[in-house]
């Protein structure tokens, strides 16, 4: 995946053309005094302020002026991308919002700069700033599906994990230890009853609002990546993928123990009513008003929660674990990552300008004034708590982009629109497992 939506995919491109009549697409800025203007395009409203601020500090210290432009939101901006690649008026340095897939199409196209000689001058040093798994988001391997040369193509502006979080408070109102998480999924059930005893939704007890887990479930993306967390613990990653390449069926027992997780966790109280339907934004404000207990959501919540309760007490967390077969990971990576057009008059000049960006100094400012992990891994002495605990999740992250196989959307969807229909009692796990495994085989058929 690339950039913080990881693991959901944009559908079809944009139609025909837009230039500089919609939006001023491929307009390039007037170089009157012969010193390059380099142009970013960005979706990153949290993160304008500083980007601009950062602009004037370049152009200071080397004569370059750099123009951020933010367009937003994020579908709009991902539109925009494609339109302009479609035309050959993509800016210098750009973002994609999509799949490993959508990456490599734009490098068989030749819209993206190979930084490959860049990150590995002066023996790597650019290279070795980065967490290794920030670089691997924008890298691809020898052999990969995609047949792309092997390379890294973009630079990672900061990273994420998606964790579970835990509200303190709410903890101590139940009786529970505010440093102690759960670690287990036997001791996230129990939470689950006292949640229900206390008022949560499976008691009838909503005038008492406290929720369970709180999270973005109507977008299937980060369903999809709670049951990964999952299938990596119970089955281990040579499973999963093996499932992927059709190799095992969803019908397969652990993938069976996966699904009943989510009746398990929702029959307990874990879970919060209308879960299956509520927006990621819902979600994030009844974690920071203090009326759910758990949340599942990404790194860059913590400049959510900061604006909307700086008092909030709170902590970030592993998925408790459901085996102790395998350890459990994660979705993590880059969050955000900008690739240099290859067609750019001023593509060496972007270069430099990206070696600056993600320099310590530069990247201190970024996490500072946006609370969001730097992907230069020797910024991170004096991030504040909750962002380390984000950060040590790095060592347990993965992502479908480091696999090297893709599951079918076809069969993603059913996936996750099947556990949502667990969630809600329509279906038993036995019967979306039989779902699943009739759509995996109806696409491989495809294939033959």
């Amino acid at each position: 995946m690339v950039n913080k939506a990881l693991g959901r995919g944009w559908a079809g491109f944009m139609g025909g053309m837009i230039l500089c009549l919609i939006g001023g697409a491929g307009c390039e800025p007037k170089n009157i005094s012969g010193v390059p203007v380099i142009t970013v395009w960005h979706w990153m409203t949290d993160r304008d302020p500083a980007f601009q601020e950062l602009a004037k500090k370049y152009q200071a210290k080397t004569g370059v002026k750099v123009n951020f432009e933010l367009y937003a939101p994020s579908d709009a901006y991902s539109q925009k991308v494609r339109a302009a690649a479609q035309g050959e008026n993509l800016p210098d340095v750009f973002g994609i919002l999509g799949e490993k897939r959508d990456f490599a199409s734009f490098i068989k196209a030749g819209h993206i700069l190979d930084l490959t000689p860049y990150m590995e001058q002066d023996l790597g040093n650019w290279k070795n700033n980065f967490f290794a798994k920030a670089l691997a988001v924008n890298e691809f391997s020898e052999g990969n599906s995609y047949r792309i040369k092997p390379g890294i193509y973009a630079v990672p502006i900061d990273v994420m994990t998606i964790q579970m979080l835990y509200n303190k408070d709410l903890f101590k109102q139940l009786g529970l230890n505010p440093n102690k998480p759960p670690q287990t999924v036997a001791e996230l059930l129990e939470i689950g009853k006292k949640i229900s005893a206390a008022g949560g939704p499976a008691s009838g007890g909503r005038e008492k609002n406290m929720q369970g887990l709180v999270s973005g479930w109507g977008e299937v993306w980060m369903v999809d990546c709670f049951a990964n967390d999952y299938a990596f613990n119970i089955m281990g990653k040579d499973k999963v993928l093996a499932t992927i390449r059709g190799e095992v069926p969803y019908t397969d027992p652990d993938w069976i123990k996966v699904l009943t997780l989510f009746k398990d966790m929702q029959e307990s109280g874990v879970f919060a009513g209308g879960l299956v339907t509520m927006v990621n934004k819902n979600a994030e404000q009844l974690f920071a008003n203090d009326k759910a207990v758990f949340a599942f959501n990404g790194s860059w919540c913590v400049n959510v929660y900061k604006g909307m309760n700086p008092d909030l007490n709170y902590g970030a967390m592993l998925p408790p674990r459901a085996s102790d077969k395998f350890p459990m990971s994660v979705w993590g990576g880059a969050g955000s990552s900008f690739m240099v057009n290859a067609r750019s008059k001023n593509a060496e000049e972007a270069v430099k300008f990206l070696k600056w960006l993600t320099d310590t100094e530069q990247q201190a400012y970024l996490s500072e004034t946006t609370h969001n992990l730097p992907a230069n891994k020797n910024t991170l002495k004096n991030i504040p708590e909750v962002l380390a605990q984000f950060s040590s999740a790095m060592d347990h992250a993965t992502h479908p982009s480091f696999w090297g196989v893709s599951e079918f959307p076809a069969v993603i969807e059913a996936l996750d629109k099947g556990i949502q229909s667990i969630i809600i009692g329509e279906k038993t796990p036995e019967q979306i497992a039989s779902d699943v495994q009739k759509v995996k085989e109806r696409e491989l058929a495809k294939r033959r």
